[in-house]
Formats: structure tokens, sequence, C-alpha cells
């Protein structure tokens, strides 16, 4: 059974529809991506699920219970790592956690979670003095004290380094590895390819495709590229001819093959026959961009 249900969710302010008939399930221990441009309706969306805002319409169902109804008993359930969070700037790291700690019956033990998230060293350090990755784990830390079954993390690497996002995104792994189920609000494509099982993408506020990241990339956008350089003159022909290329392009030196299938092994084969080299060799799969582009018309970031 799901652990979330969302059916024919709808929030708007004032004359503008942030959420427009949104339904997707998440199910128990996955990584359930919600994927869109800033201000496709993503945090509405989630904060509706974590009973932080209260739809126009629509039903959610989270643990089996009503988010709006059941408030009290989800927030020993579900953390939740919002967007935008500040805390005192004089307030240690283990002074949050034990404050937060104390919110719940059976929280998670504060010491070891600062141990578990690399902050051992910053457990006396005020959060003003954290650097923005600590600040972020410290952020997963808070949603994660009342030991939640279900963690929401909204935009979590917005603003990091490439590689504070790489350690995050590990850290990411090593809680879904325990058994939390995890919400992940994004708009990296590559962090949604790397974590998430499944993905709901979102645009203008309706959802417009649920798969795996590969199950969208193979659904709208199963184009390969075969790119290379070749020793000597070759006819266009020898690869139109084939049934698993769709088309041939000329740019600078290079000759850019694509098809669908087993393209490469078919352009290879044709080149060993008329004793080409291939120089500068490579395969380009279609992205998770190029499947964005496809079910929306545009690029996540226009």
């Amino acid at each position: 059974m799901p652990v979330i249900e969302v059916t024919n969710l709808h929030k708007r302010y004032g004359d503008v529809v942030a959420v427009d008939d949104v339904s997707f399930t998440v199910e128990a221990g996955e990584i359930f991506g919600v994927l869109g441009p800033n201000g496709a309706g993503k945090t509405t969306t989630v904060e509706c699920v974590a009973g932080l805002r209260v739809p126009d319409g629509g039903e959610v169902s989270v643990l089996g219970l009503d988010p709006r109804r059941d408030a009290a008993a989800l927030r020993e359930r579900v953390g939740v790592q919002l967007q935008e969070s500040q805390l005192p700037d004089r307030l240690q790291v283990a002074e949050a956690l034990e404050l937060f700690a104390s919110f719940y019956r059976r929280p998670a033990d504060p010491a070891r979670l600062i141990e578990e998230l690399g902050l051992g060293e910053k457990r006396n350090t005020p959060y003003k003095k954290l650097s923005g990755g600590q600040k972020q784990r410290l952020s997963i830390a808070l949603a994660l004290v009342g030991n939640p079954e279900i963690t929401i993390l909204d935009e979590l690497t917005t603003g990091l380094d490439p590689q504070a996002r790489r350690v995050t995104w590990e850290l990411i792994e090593r809680i879904r590895d325990r058994g939390v189920t995890i919400i992940l609000v994004t708009h990296f494509m590559a962090e949604a390819e790397r974590l998430c099982d499944r993905l709901a993408v979102i645009d203008r506020g309706r959802v417009v495709a649920v798969d795996s990241p590969a199950g969208l990339v193979r659904r709208v956008a199963p184009t390969q590229r075969v790119r290379f350089r070749p020793s000597a003159e070759v006819d266009d022909r020898l690869f139109t001819d084939l049934p698993e290329v769709t088309a041939v392009e000329r740019t600078g030196g290079q000759l850019v093959v694509s098809g669908s299938g087993d393209v490469l092994h078919a352009v290879a084969s044709v080149l060993a026959r008329h004793q080409i080299v291939a120089a500068d060799l490579r395969l380009e799969q279609s992205t998770l961009d190029d499947a964005f582009v496809e079910l929306t018309g545009r690029r996540i970031t226009e």
C-alpha cells in the first residue's frame, strides 16, 4: 500500500492557480522526487502533504491519516526540511537538536545524529558560524530527530557547491537505507537522476508524468547519438540506410549519427566493413533534461 496518496489536489492564491489537479502516490522506502522549475507548484504540493497548507480541493492521505485532521499524530511520524529555514544565530548545533528532540515522545539520540551527519566537530558551534553545507546537514538532522517514517526535503542542495552537494546526496542515500521514505523536491536534473526511484514531473501546477528517471527518458526521449571523426570521407547513405538510424548530421569534422536500439553496434559494423577508423567516438544518451523538454516544451531553467 502507498504511504502517501495525493488525489486531484488543488491550491490557489487569489487568481493564481499554484497546484492544479495533482495526483501521485509514494511507496514505502522509496525516494520519490518532485521535479520542476521554480514556481511550478512543487513546494505548495509538499506543504499540503505535510499539513502546513490547507488545499482548496482534492484529497491527501499520509500513512492513512489526513494531514489536516490528524496533524498532531503526523508530526510524530513525518519530518520536514523546509526550503527556507533559520535558527537563532547563537543557538549551538547540540542545543538545537536537544531542543527539537524535546518536542517528541520517542526522539532519536541527538548525539548520535550529530555524529552520523558529520557535525561532531561542530556540536558547540553557533548556527551563525556554520557553512552552507553544515546548515543543510543540521536541517536534515532536525527533520530526523523525531525518528520519522517519512521525511520531506525541499530544495535541499540549493546554494551548495558541487562537493557539498555530493556529500549531501550520499547522506540522503544513507537515510533511505535506514528505511525512511523520502520526498525530495528539486529542480536539479543530476540530483533527481542520482537519487530518485521515481519522479513526478510538475510544470505550471500540473503533473505531466510520473515514472523512474530512466523510464521517463525511455518513454519520451529514446534517441542515442554516436559522435565521431571518420578517418576518411564517408557517404551519409551508409548510415541512413540502417534501420536503427533516424538522422545523420555533420558538425565541423564530426559525424553525428542519431538513432535507437543498438545504433552503436550498427554504426561500428559499417565503419569496420569500410575500414574507417572512428576517432574520438562516444555514445551520447538522452538525458532527463531532454525528457523534460519533450514533456513540457521548455528547459527547466526557463
